[in-house]
């Protein structure tokens, strides 16, 4: 799977490449020109109420790092960890509080920006050449009130559908892991969906999660004491540009990975940033999850061999917002 090369499918200039794909596979109007979901539209009520179904055993996985001061960020574009204050706490008493009978309340207050740990990438994140999902001009649509048309909080209902593991770590890596730059094709999502079996088919609707393993290998780095290193900027594996028509075609709702970017980085053409997700967002309006646990999730995959399970993902809703931390629980 390493030996995959772009250029010689798509050409040495990314800029031309991402004009064709998102031509090929953009989904613009394919919900009406108000559309502010994108292929979320793919998990219907139907859809959802099958996905319940898959709940067997009662297990729930939650699949999100900890929002702490010790996170992954390091400061770039002003990307810092969660601040955690607290505004009174258990040593002040009633009285000085001014409450009756013995009562008194700790309350605290946290900041952060929304995609500092475990996240979905909202619509209005990601433009191409100054236009955002659905045809609409970026400046219009996301001002200095925040994403006036695709904010976040319109996701915050229908993101519960059937999840499936496809994990590529496991299947196609060396103990379990994929090395940093490697790309994930089609091919190689293919091969893990046949090598794991029947219960990780990809269907209409669903969240694919795909673990390349980078954070298992982060957990090492860790334990030894050596920290978080490049995880929130630096090099990674993840799904190859050649993944845009893949990730339109099975008319998937949303996918997420163990990775900072989804996409691999570098990226595939040198000097390129983020190709992949200047189709995905604005074009096929596909949902974006970053830096998603997957270990314990993928560990009791391989154990029973069910690859799908129930999984509410619902981000916070935060008015107008393009992006928002989520805890994740996939449910077995």
């Amino acid at each position: 799977m390493n030996g995959y090369d772009i250029t010689a499918e798509f050409g040495e200039d990314p800029e031309a490449a991402i004009a064709d794909s998102a031509k090929r596979f953009g989904n613009w109007n394919r919900w009406g020109a108000d559309d502010a979901l994108g292929t979320v539209n793919h998990l219907d009520a139907a859809t959802r109420a099958a996905a319940a179904a898959l709940v067997r055993r009662g297990d729930s996985f939650s699949l999100s790092l900890p929002f702490d001061t010790d996170g992954p960020q390091f400061g770039w574009k002003r990307r810092v960890n969660p601040v955690h204050t607290m505004t009174s706490t258990g040593m002040e008493t009633a009285e000085q509080m001014g409450l009756p009978h013995g009562l008194s309340v700790a309350d605290d207050v946290v900041f952060m920006p929304l995609q500092c740990s475990t996240q979905w990438d909202g619509l209005g994140h990601v433009f191409d050449h100054g236009v955002a999902w659905n045809g609409r001009v970026a400046r219009e649509v996301v001002t200095g009130e925040g994403d006036q048309v695709t904010g976040i909080e319109n996701l915050a209902a229908p993101v519960v559908g059937r999840g499936v593991l496809l994990d590529v770590g496991r299947a196609l890596g060396e103990d379990g892991e994929l090395p940093d730059g490697c790309p994930i094709t089609s091919a190689d999502l293919e091969e893990t969906i046949r090598r794991q079996g029947d219960s990780s088919q990809v269907r209409r609707g669903d969240i694919v999660l795909v673990r390349t393993g980078q954070l298992t290998r982060v957990r090492r780095r860790l334990a030894a004491g050596e920290g978080w290193g490049g995880y929130a900027g630096g090099p990674a594996p993840g799904l190859s540009f050649e993944t845009a028509g893949w990730l339109q075609g099975t008319e998937i709702a949303a996918v997420a990975t163990d990775t900072w970017g989804v996409e691999v980085r570098p990226n595939e053409w040198p000097g390129a940033m983020q190709p992949l997700h200047q189709v995905a967002l604005p074009h096929i309006g596909l949902l974006l999850g970053e830096m998603w646990d997957l270990d314990a999730l993928a560990a009791d995959c391989a154990t029973d061999g069910v690859y799908e399970f129930f999984l509410s993902a619902q981000p916070l809703p935060f008015t107008h917002a393009v992006g928002s931390p989520v805890n994740p629980v996939a449910v077995k």
